[in-house]
């Protein structure tokens, strides 16, 4: 069995200072560390259990099939915050037929992130009888 120590998700952005704004700056994640120098640098980010490294440059946008799962507590709280912020909202916050909160939000070259608020009482928070 492969033991995980900590997990890591590793972006190539287009325009890594414009992307380092936006995780940063809009998102506000905090700097876990940063490497390297100049334009190209790498910063890695916390992401609550794992982290999110913004480093190096991509000639293209990423695939439409990555996306990031981000929890938070308010979606409603978050869409208000990143609203004002300027961030790309491509759907506010709705309550899903599965329970979950969910807001869609796209960073600098489209990556699809969604922000999942677990309301009170969904099983992922809570399970009776276990």
């Amino acid at each position: 069995m492969v033991h995980v120590l900590s997990s890591r998700t590793l972006l190539r952005p287009t325009d890594p200072d414009r992307s380092r704004a936006f995780y940063g700056g809009q998102l506000g994640l905090a700097v876990h560390r940063e490497f390297g120098t100049g334009p190209e640098r790498g910063t890695v980010y916390f992401l609550g259990g794992g982290f999110l490294e913004v480093s190096g440059r991509a000639e293209a946008p990423l695939t439409p099939a990555l996306k990031l799962w981000l929890q938070v507590e308010d979606a409603a709280a978050a869409h208000e915050e990143l609203r004002a912020k300027g961030v790309d909202i491509v759907r506010p916050p709705v309550q899903e037929p599965w329970g979950l909160v969910e807001m869609w939000i796209a960073d600098p070259d489209g990556t699809q992130i969604v922000l999942v608020e677990i309301p009170a009482g969904h099983p992922l928070r809570y399970r009776p009888g276990i």
